[in-house]
């Protein structure tokens, strides 16, 4: 279980305006890409090949 406050925790982030990061919840292990650009954003589910939720395995969110 994630530590009280620390659920999300950003993986990845590249750019500055225009931006593209990725946040794990470090409860799940779903991966979310996040895309902002100026006072516009988006947040998704990031997906495989297949389309299916990338999902961080347990013992890496470990590390996390």
């Amino acid at each position: 279980m994630a530590k009280k406050g620390k659920r999300f925790v950003k993986i990845y982030s590249q750019g500055l305006a225009p931006s593209i990061e990725i946040w794990v919840d470090k409860t799940t292990g779903v991966n979310y890409l996040f895309r902002s650009d100026g006072y516009a954003g988006g947040l998704s589910p990031l997906l495989d090949k297949d389309g299916k939720p990338v999902i961080t395995p347990q013992s890496e969110l470990e590390e996390l």
